[in-house]
């Protein structure tokens, strides 16, 4: 810089920016971030465009006006709870999706509010918000006559359900299959599954995602006893588990909060892991490489879940059909809690 003269000042980035690096038409840019209905692209092409305005750091001069009847330009994500870690990564997704587009994402509880869910949702419906999310348990029992009569767009996040026509879901029985196939592969012959509450959806379909791969690898059904995605409930089954007096060799645990508890029980009752006994969860948090012993995961991605959940609702009409499965990244971490059968 010459000395006494000012900085020249940063160029503000452009749609004509964004599309140069995205290598897409500016109408194209233009489109994804007004959530025209009628845009047809590849999920591949969506993501460059979006990497595309992060990494410029565009901001639209007013806004995204992402959804048809935008006036708030805020998104509701009702969660169960915030107890359950994997909330907080399916709403820091959800939140950063929000903001590439110019929204802004409130988030509530349905434990932490005294209202049912059906007051709640209708004052969201008085104008608070363009959208409303709905996480796992929030939408249990809810006809969906009832949420379209709040007038707003809405979306079941890893939720399906007789009759649910609009929802995104992780592919909840692959990661169940995947872990089952990493402790038949190390040589395991007698699983147990510490499953979900009775009432999630997503514990149905890792159920069912257990069960298939149990049959497929010709196997016979061991004990499956329900947990409720807590540290407790994990501890109650596992003790169970080890209670029987046919004991089984390898564990999969339906969720990271379960699994703590099932080694906390472990180590009470003096059973070792992996050496007595190997334990594999699905999703991979940030507390499990830190547990006693690292616990191995089937890694699901639930920051792209919020993050797909929200471009969905903001794409697509109010009235629009979503039947959609995020498939990947599916993978398994394995870490110290399991091994070949001693």
């Amino acid at each position: 810089m010459v000395e006494g003269r000012p900085p020249k000042p940063t160029r503000r980035s452009t749609i004509a920016d964004v599309a140069a690096r995205a290598g897409v038409d500016r109408a194209v840019v233009s489109r994804l971030l007004n959530a025209d209905p009628r845009l047809s692209i590849r999920d591949s092409t969506r993501q460059r465009v979006l990497d595309a305005i992060e990494e410029l750091g565009y901001q639209p001069n007013a806004a995204a006006r992402s959804l048809r009847t935008a006036r708030t330009r805020t998104i509701a994500l009702l969660v169960p709870d915030y107890i359950n870690p994997a909330y907080g990564e399916i709403i820091e997704g959800a939140e950063a999706a929000a903001a590439r587009v110019g929204c802004s994402l409130m988030t509530a509880s349905l434990q932490s509010a005294d209202d049912s869910f059906e007051r709640y949702a209708e004052r969201l419906g008085h104008g608070r918000v363009d959208g409303l999310l709905l996480a796992a348990g929030g939408v249990h029992g809810t006809p969906e006559d009832e949420l379209e009569r709040l007038g707003l767009p809405w979306l079941c996040v890893n939720r399906t359900g007789p009759g649910r026509r609009r929802y995104v879901v992780l592919d909840d029985e692959r990661a169940a299959a995947v872990a089952v196939e990493h402790l038949v592969q190390l040589g395991h012959r007698g699983l147990a599954f510490i499953s979900g509450p009775q009432d999630s959806d997503s514990a149905r379909r890792r159920r069912i995602g257990h069960l298939k791969a149990i049959k497929a690898a010709g196997l016979a059904r061991g004990p499956i006893v329900r947990g409720n995605y807590t540290p407790r409930g994990g501890a109650e089954a596992m003790a169970k588990i080890l209670e029987a007096e046919q004991r089984p060799t390898a564990v999969l645990v339906a969720n990271v909060a379960s699994a703590t508890g099932a080694l906390h029980t472990a180590r009470r009752m003096g059973v070792r892991v992996p050496q007595d006994i190997s334990v594999i969860a699905v999703h991979d948090l940030t507390v499990a490489p830190y547990l006693d012993p690292p616990l191995t995961t089937v890694r699901m991605a639930l920051d792209g879940l919020g993050a797909r959940a929200v471009e969905l609702l903001l794409e697509r009409s109010a009235n629009a059909e979503i039947r959609e499965t995020v498939r990947e990244p599916t993978e398994l971490v394995i870490r110290e809690s399991t091994a070949p059968p001693s």
